[in-house]
């Protein structure tokens, strides 16, 4: 069964493999690791993928990571999409293999990318109306709250939506577009900006290889 745990550490050498040891310990296979963000404070955010044995819980995750100084769990939860990471490399990869539909492959590879449940882009019409241009298999229906999106001008968070309970959300303008591309999570990791600025740069880079199709 596959876990996704973000967790925060003292950012010094050593941590990430006292890290990875004392999950070991607690019955758990890593499958990836991947580091988010450094922060000013002295501390890294990582996330971490791996598998447990049906006899697990992942309470026994938290409680192992909780025994080392200075680390602390922000979030674990079930991950559907098993061991398959799709990095920002290879999105851009996705891209530029086939230009033309590089903003539909944005869209589609921004979950696997993100950690998100799902993915849209949104266009503003001549008459003042939104568009749905694309979306991943889970997303919601669009609500009156989603016009609001197409004024950001930059990647950041953006306010809840009440009929979507706890998803959290965070768009990016599609520049040259009058597009937004926005990702859903249900219930956390809360959006870093770290993650932020990598959504802007993607988004950025599908427009300009999609303009040279």
């Amino acid at each position: 069964m596959a876990f996704l745990l973000r967790v925060e550490l003292p950012d010094v050498p050593g941590s990430l493999g006292a890290l990875a040891t004392a999950l070991g310990t607690a019955g758990a296979d890593i499958e990836a690791i991947e580091i988010i963000e450094h922060r000013a404070d002295g501390k890294a955010v990582d996330d971490v993928l791996l598998e447990l044995p049906p006899r697990v819980m992942p309470d026994a995750l938290v409680t192992a990571c909780h025994r080392l100084e200075g680390v602390r769990v922000q979030w674990v939860s079930r991950y559907n999409a098993g061991a398959n990471l799709t990095m920002d490399l290879e999105t851009v990869e996705a891209f530029t293999n086939d230009p033309a539909r590089a903003l539909d492959s944005l869209v589609d590879l921004v979950p696997a990318t993100f950690r998100a449940d799902w993915a849209i882009s949104l266009r503003a019409e001549p008459d003042g109306d939104v568009a749905l241009v694309r979306a991943t298999d889970t997303a919601p229906q669009l609500e009156p709250e989603c016009a609001e999106w197409l004024t950001i001008t930059k990647a950041t968070l953006l306010p809840p939506v009440p009929a979507w309970e706890s998803t959290l959300l965070a768009g990016a303008p599609v520049r040259g577009r009058d597009m937004v591309v926005v990702l859903g999570r249900h219930g956390g990791p809360e959006v870093l900006g770290s993650e932020l600025a990598r959504l802007d740069h993607l988004a950025a880079l599908a427009a300009s290889v999609s303009a040279s199709a």
